[in-house]
């Protein structure tokens, strides 16, 4: 029996340390998301440089604001689809924690997912505030949670193309 309850206990052991990567953006999101909402202000944005302003936004929809005037409903399916998208993202890191550059894009992707879905659950809407522009050009507003989404792709991305560099054929 001790040996079976060892043998478990190292089993969830084995990605925790992923999971803590999660855990670690979702405080920082958090944290910057109360931060911006203590001292922002949507109608008038602090200019930080020429490029970078931080300005609080609240985005009802998805990304870019797809489904923001949808009438409410948004919030019930993104929350569902972001909640499902983190449960797969939790086996995903559970069956391979040995694949690190996968799990480090699984784990931002999750910290992300979970750390909006926080915001839509608690008050309806994606808090937003950093603002990035240039040349005529305007990003829509995004926070920590939507970088941690983008940086964990893109090491999906790298990934996936290391794979295919490493297999016969």
């Amino acid at each position: 029996m001790s040996m079976q309850l060892n043998s478990f206990s190292q089993m969830l052991r084995k990605p925790l340390h992923w999971y803590g990567v999660a855990v670690v953006i979702v405080v920082l999101d958090q944290l910057s998301k109360a931060w911006a909402v203590a001292q922002l202000s949507a109608q008038l944005p602090l200019v930080v440089n020429a490029h970078f302003n931080l300005v609080l936004a609240y985005n009802t929809g998805a990304a870019f604001s797809v489904l923001a005037d949808a009438g409410g409903w948004q919030r019930h399916l993104l929350s569902g689809l972001a909640i499902a998208a983190a449960v797969w993202l939790v086996v995903m890191i559970y069956q391979q924690p040995q694949q690190r550059l996968l799990c480090w894009g699984l784990s931002s992707i999750l910290g992300g997912a979970v750390g909006n879905v926080i915001d839509r659950i608690r008050i309806g809407a994606v808090v937003d505030f950093l603002d990035v522009h240039a040349y005529g050009w305007h990003w829509p507003a995004f926070n920590i949670a939507d970088s941690a989404i983008c940086v964990g792709a893109g090491l999906l991305i790298i990934d996936s193309l290391r794979r295919q560099d490493k297999s016969p054929g």
